[in-house]
């Protein structure tokens, strides 16, 4: 069978896989699973496409993320590189749809009022120099720029803590005025989206946990100026 599930209609909605290749290369974390940039026109079920609409109706939203800055937190140098680093690699004019479909989520930090939003980023990737030196300067300015927003809280999680619950991956909360919420962990149910409060309770405390083990928010915009100064 090829890359999807046919649908009643006769489309095709790619399989799984498909969906999380293209949402590693949006930075979606799940959540948005393709939709912000739907490159190739793919009907994708209307559940996932209403995906792509969550963050920017948040008006909380928790971010940990293990492997690489958070896509609303890249500079677009950054973005680009992470994007043509892909493989197979991604077409000229894909790349700068993609490009253009992450540095559009990071209007979140436009809003009024403003989404509280928080990020626990571990140390490893704040000190890989993607981009070369000065691109990466570039991108711990931004970290600083935006840490030090009203509405942004930004921890970082040292190498040298015991081992916690996001070791498994990225995990990501998203509430929403009405009291509702949307979450999503690699290593839980799947990595697929949970709404019910049992799963998203579970969710929460990992994310918690994540939290308490790192470092405070005046500690990690301190240890990211240090990076900064290293460089």
């Amino acid at each position: 069978m090829g890359p999807g599930y046919p649908t009643e209609g006769g489309k095709r909605i790619p399989r799984q896989e498909y969906l999380d290749r293209a949402d590693e290369a949006l930075d979606a974390g799940g959540l948005i699973s393709a939709a912000w940039e739907d490159v190739k026109k793919v009907r994708y079920p209307k559940k996932v496409r209403e995906l792509g609409k969550l963050e920017a109706k948040a008006v909380e939203i928790g971010v940990y993320e293990c492997n690489i800055v958070a896509g609303l937190l890249q500079t677009p140098e950054h973005a680009r590189v992470l994007i043509e680093a892909a493989q197979p690699p991604y077409s000229p004019d894909d790349v700068e749809r993609m490009v253009a479909a992450r540095l559009a989520r990071q209007s979140v930090y436009e809003r009024d009022p403003a989404p509280s939003i928080h990020f626990v980023l571990e140390e490893a990737p704040l000190r890989r120099q993607i981009g070369g030196t000065m691109g990466w300067r570039r991108q711990l300015e931004r970290l600083l720029e935006v840490g030090r927003l009203a509405s942004v809280t930004l921890q970082v999680m040292p190498t040298n803590v015991d081992a916690h619950p996001g070791l498994d991956g990225r995990i990501e909360l998203l509430k929403f005025q009405d009291g509702t919420a949307v979450g999503r962990a690699d290593g839980l149910f799947n990595g697929r989206p949970v709404s019910e409060p049992r799963q998203l309770r579970i969710l929460e405390l990992q994310y918690g946990t994540i939290r308490a083990q790192a470092l405070p928010p005046r500690e990690s915009l301190a240890f990211i100026e240090k990076l900064l100064g290293e460089t």
